[in-house]
């Protein structure tokens, strides 16, 4: 009976905010295709979950023949953390492959500062080639909307470039592999009361580095900086996303595409 009202909550209780918006992503970016085999990358979090549980619901109740695959990579877990995901995929009937990699040692070991970076490349290597071995031909992760605003503000502030986080990207070392990110138009506050409403508990990172510094890093001071912005404007975040699918290149002092590079200067005078 939990798993039916779990599942009834998505499609009723957060039809608006949850179920819509992934739809939304699903038909905008033309995300999955009939016959597609999708390995969903199970974290431990709270946005890996819901990802897995929308793409069941997808699965059962839409016009599309797919497949689905939920992995998880232990990159090094506590026990404690691998139990508890363990528990939470019982609990929303979720079938997992678990397989073992070495990823925070060797992150830590690479960069003992900021391992993060290392971690995640690292953790989409061994994501791509376990999928590949299934047999998919995609990856899904469960990135969402905020994680969208705070990439493009991040690459603005610290990196001094104008970009975003891709809805789906093809995969440039493992041929004919795509990563796809249904939870786009997601809000994480959306994500965390659905959790709330019925009462699940999800692992963070789970990685020593994080557990130490959870409240540091520049993605926090960003996440930290769009809330209080959200308190002045409800519409921030909305104006953010529309700053890179609306951009006026006639306004553009310069840009990149593959590996050219373009100046207004080439057709000032033309």
């Amino acid at each position: 009976m939990k798993l039916k009202n779990i599942e009834r909550s998505i499609i009723k209780t957060y039809r608006k905010s949850i179920w819509s918006p992934f739809i939304k992503a699903l038909n905008e970016f033309q995300l999955i295709q009939d016959n597609d085999k999708i390995a969903v990358c199970i974290s431990g979090g709270k946005d890996s979950f819901i990802l897995a549980k929308c793409l069941q619901e997808i699965q059962k109740h839409g016009k599309m023949n797919f497949s689905l695959e939920f992995i998880v990579m232990d990159p090094g877990y506590k026990e404690s953390h691998l139990k508890q995901i363990k528990k939470n995929a019982e609990i929303l009937g979720i079938s997992l492959k678990i397989f073992k990699s070495d990823v925070f040692a060797v992150a830590n070991m690479l960069n003992t500062e900021k391992p993060c970076y290392m971690c995640a490349r690292m953790r989409r290597g061994y994501l791509y080639d376990y999928a590949k071995k299934l047999g998919c031909n995609k990856i899904a992760l469960g990135h969402h909307f905020d994680d969208v605003i705070e990439t493009i503000l991040l690459s603005m502030f610290y990196s001094g470039e104008f970009k975003t986080m891709m809805p789906k990207l093809h995969s440039d070392n493992f041929e004919n592999m795509e990563l796809i990110r249904p939870l786009y138009f997601v809000k994480e506050k959306d994500i965390i009361s659905w959790a709330s409403f019925n009462n699940l508990k999800f692992i963070n990172c789970a990685c020593s580095f994080t557990e130490k510094n959870s409240a540091e890093g520049k993605r926090a001071e960003i996440k930290n900086l769009i809330n209080e912005l959200r308190k002045n404007n409800k519409y921030f975040d909305f104006n953010i996303y529309n700053t890179v699918t609306n951009v006026n290149l006639s306004t553009i002092i310069g840009y990149h595409l593959g590996d050219k590079n373009y100046n207004f200067l080439d057709n000032y005078n033309k």
